[in-house]
């Protein structure tokens, strides 16, 4: 029987037993399941009631009673503050574990699918994976500026001078451009006010090149001595390739703005991606994790077993990251994007790597689809967290496609879609494959291979 006499800001002790997929530690007391943050299975603790409902409770950890053994010493000095990531006081492959649980337990419960076929996790470096940061930037009550991470469920700044989830390479220009800026004397962008200049800090690095492109975000281009302060870094930095500065007038939490102009160098920078090369503007979006983007396609390209002779569709394809990469492997690709500027960048990516077997389409996959009078060989989805549009299922299910591969960012909105494809489309899923693109936190990134028939 439930005790309805819990109070909030009320000490209770409990065990802790497992992982929301939102990487909250979960416990139960006296029959009620409650939620508590930072905590790790195997923990026992005491817990301060925040929030009492009827058949749950959230809590704040109070006190570590007993340590479980799946707990480490987290990488960051800040970790217990910084809401970048919330998993780096659990060990690395327990972590690995419980996001392929998180797979299967999503696909049984949504998917309806009793026994999921779902391979280990594709495991990266647990630490400096990160090729690209974007950092708020903040006024210390002493009036001295700071760019970090938010705290946790808050807008108070976590200020940093280093940041272990990211390329190394990059903390020195932190620290060191942050001091700078306090030399100039730039405003400082409140939100609440909507005034002052700087918004963030971005910072990308092409992981196999080691080119850095930095930019700053403002709300306009008043910044003076920006361009020489910009060849200033450019000389300071070898590694620099260019400066820009991206313009948001918007009272939003978008970062970035529709306008950016090169103050230095160029606006781009080169990374590596399965033999070619990309160039990444200040918001090209691209994977954040460039060695496990690559191992998940070396593993679609093996279980495609790929002649040379296929179509393949990319739907929600950006840039190209995965569509290039396959091009050289199918007799022809056609990627579909949202985005007309990505679609701009996937054709100039295609051209300056000499392929010529790729067309590309910018519109709503929703619409596009349905519209195509071509009969692909493979599709490939990647959508956005929210899943596939009806439209595309549909149009999946009249077409049917010898063979999808779905590659989902979200385990909940890709058991959904898979029941669909499965039950309406008579697809089979033969194989998912979790890949690990964001360690220290949940998420995980799946690749789902489905045929058609048995």
């Amino acid at each position: 029987m439930i005790n309805n006499t819990w109070q909030q800001g009320e000490l209770v002790e409990i065990a802790i037993t497992d992982l929301t997929d939102t990487g909250t530690g979960v416990g139960r007391f006296e029959g009620r399941v409650v939620f508590v943050p930072d905590t790790a299975p195997g923990d026992r603790v005491l817990a301060r009631l925040v929030r009492v409902k009827p058949q749950f409770a959230d809590a704040k950890l109070h006190e570590l009673l007993e340590s479980s053994e799946q707990r480490t010493r987290p990488g960051c000095i800040v970790a217990d503050k910084c809401g970048g990531c919330q998993w780096q006081h659990i060990d690395y492959f327990y972590q690995l574990a419980a996001k392929r649980n998180q797979v299967v337990q999503a696909l049984q419960r949504i998917g309806g699918i009793e026994t999921p076929p779902v391979s280990e996790v594709l495991a990266s470096k647990a630490l400096g994976y990160r090729n690209k940061v974007s950092y708020p930037f903040g006024v210390s009550p002493t009036g001295h500026l700071q760019a970090g991470y938010y705290q946790k469920n808050s807008h108070r700044l976590v200020n940093l001078n280093r940041c272990p989830v990211q390329d190394n390479r990059l903390d020195p220009l932190l620290a060191e451009i942050k001091q700078d800026i306090q030399q100039l004397g730039w405003t400082i962008y409140d939100e609440n006010l909507s005034k002052g200049q700087l918004r963030h800090l971005s910072l990308r690095i092409g992981r196999r090149t080691g080119e850095v492109l930095l930019t700053l975000i403002t709300k306009s281009a008043a910044l003076p001595g920006l361009d020489a302060q910009a060849q200033v870094w450019m000389k300071r930095y070898p590694q620099l390739v260019g400066v820009c500065l991206n313009i948001n007038p918007h009272k939003t939490n978008v970062i970035f703005g529709e306008e950016t102009r090169v103050c230095a160098g160029r606006g781009y920078c080169v990374e590596e991606f399965a033999g070619l090369q990309f160039h990444l503007g200040p918001d090209t979006f691209f994977q954040i994790n460039t060695e496990t983007a690559e191992a998940l396609l070396n593993v679609i390209v093996n279980e495609l077993h790929l002649q040379g002779t296929e179509l393949l569709v990319d739907a929600y394809c950006g840039i190209g990251t995965f569509t290039l990469p396959l091009a050289r492997r199918v007799r022809s690709c056609i990627g579909l994007e949202v985005q007309p500027a990505a679609i701009l960048h996937a054709k100039e990516n295609a051209k300056f790597n000499g392929l010529t077997n790729t067309t590309f389409y910018a519109g709503p996959v929703e619409k596009l689809l349905p519209e195509m009078d071509v009969s692909p060989d493979i599709i490939l989805l990647d959508p956005p967290r929210k899943g596939c549009d009806p439209a595309v299922l549909e149009t999946l299910v009249k077409i049917q496609p010898p063979r999808i591969v779905y590659i989902s960012c979200k385990p909940a909105t890709l058991a959904r879609d898979l029941k669909y494809l499965c039950s309406e489309g008579g697809y089979s899923l033969t194989r998912v494959q979790p890949a690990d693109f964001f360690p220290q936190t949940s998420h995980v990134e799946c690749a789902a291979f489905l045929t058609i028939g048995d």
